[in-house]
């Protein structure tokens, strides 16, 4: 961006950085879960009428869509941010916490939402872009593929984008640091929901029944033995079981055991090949132990996967805009799950990590977003929607 733009970016960021931080505020006071953000995008829809956008509702439910029309039409790129919040009771003694019990914004999903809707009024505010920009601020990124569904309802066909760009503050890094490496980035997951079926019984007398218990503790122990000794020790994949429930009380042998858990790897073939051995495994063990075992997969999502030369531009806008030493252009892949993959797997694009610093973690009953961050994403937006139309056309 020349000077002059960038001098009129620090004064609209001066003038309306207080009323973003409120913004803010209010969405974290009123989190809702997947695909129940009515309020949340009725909030995003006032704010980009009152900014003087035409707004798209209604795709995957409770997305909310909006466009700033560029001088040439055939060009247009799409930019993300995730609305929901989690399942988890708000620790953090804020003012604007929680004020619904057991829901939280727990991943700065309000962050994330806010800054999409300053760039949104800075953009509009700024000299006419080359190309057009689509703002989407999707529902149910927290286990519900909110992308999938936006996408399944024709958000490409009905806002046509050449690339696709999504952000999320990261705790770990320094507030204004930037993390981001081409390729996977995120990884593909799916949860998994196994129940072994035997035979009830008087826990003094066994041999009467068939006890699911320790035949599914033997599953759980051979399950670590996929990621261990049956992949490439170089290729990452990790499986969790979280969740074990059987029996209701402490003098009978339970007719079931149910367990629940994840799979997460950095490529859709590898978590296909430890899917179908976790299946094998379950129906060899109900053979050997004569029960019935029952396997289920769901909430899958893909790796999300960075291609390089958007990796290599956003990187390039980055250090333009921040400096080098605030560039992390080759961060370690991280095995949590990103529904953003869903919109790679569709059109190129880059997914990148923007440094919240703070004490507490993603998913943390204590966290809360940086509202310091707010002003470095805004440029970050803003600076990259300038430059990728600059781009020569032979990179789309």
């Amino acid at each position: 961006m020349n000077q002059g733009i960038e001098a009129q970016l620090d004064a609209l960021i001066d003038e309306h950085l207080p009323r973003w931080i409120s913004l803010r505020h209010d969405l974290h006071a009123h989190p809702e879960l997947r695909y129940e953000e009515v309020r949340t995008s009725e909030a995003v829809a006032d704010e980009l009428r009152q900014i003087g956008y035409e707004v798209t509702r209604g795709l995957g439910g409770t997305g909310v869509v909006a466009s700033l029309p560029g001088a040439d039409p055939s060009r247009a790129i799409l930019l993300r941010a995730d609305m929901d919040a989690l399942p988890i009771r708000e620790t953090s003694q804020h003012a604007y916490a929680s004020r619904h019990e057991g829901r939280m914004h727990a991943c700065g999903h309000d962050g994330h939402t806010v800054m999409l809707l300053a760039a949104a009024r800075v953009l509009k505010q700024l000299p006419r872009l080359p190309g057009s920009v689509h703002f989407v601020f999707q529902p149910a990124e927290e286990g519900g593929a909110g992308a999938k569904r936006m996408l399944d309802e024709g958000l490409l066909e009905q806002f046509p984008s050449e690339a696709v760009f999504a952000m999320h503050n990261w705790p770990s890094l320094p507030v204004g640091h930037f993390g981001l490496r081409a390729g996977p980035i995120m990884a593909a997951g799916t949860r998994f929901r196994i129940v072994v079926k035997g035979v009830g019984a008087h826990a003094a007398q066994p041999h009467l029944g068939i006890d699911p218990v320790p035949i599914a503790c033997a599953l759980v122990l051979q399950f670590q033995t996929l990621c261990a000794r049956h992949k490439d020790p170089v290729d990452p994949a990790v499986l969790s079981v979280c969740m074990m429930h059987a029996g209701e009380t402490d003098n009978v042998v339970p007719e079931s055991v149910e367990m629940r858990g994840t799979i997460r790897t950095l490529s859709s073939r590898l978590l296909n090949e430890i899917k179908a051995s976790v299946d094998r495994l379950c129906q060899g063990a109900a053979h050997s132990y004569g029960v019935r075992i029952e396997t289920e997969f769901f909430q899958y999502y893909p790796a999300t996967v960075n291609t390089k030369a958007e990796t290599d531009f956003c990187a390039a806008v980055l250090r333009s805009t921040f400096g080098d030493d605030r560039v992390h252009a080759d961060v370690e892949p991280n095995m949590t799950s990103e529904d953003f993959g869903f919109m790679l797997e569709a059109r190129p694009g880059a997914y990148v990590l923007a440094g919240s610093g703070g004490d507490a973690g993603l998913h943390n009953p204590a966290y809360d977003f940086n509202d310091a961050l707010i002003p470095a994403g805004v440029r970050y937006w803003t600076a990259l929607a300038h430059g990728y139309f600059q781009r020569p056309s032979a990179a789309r």
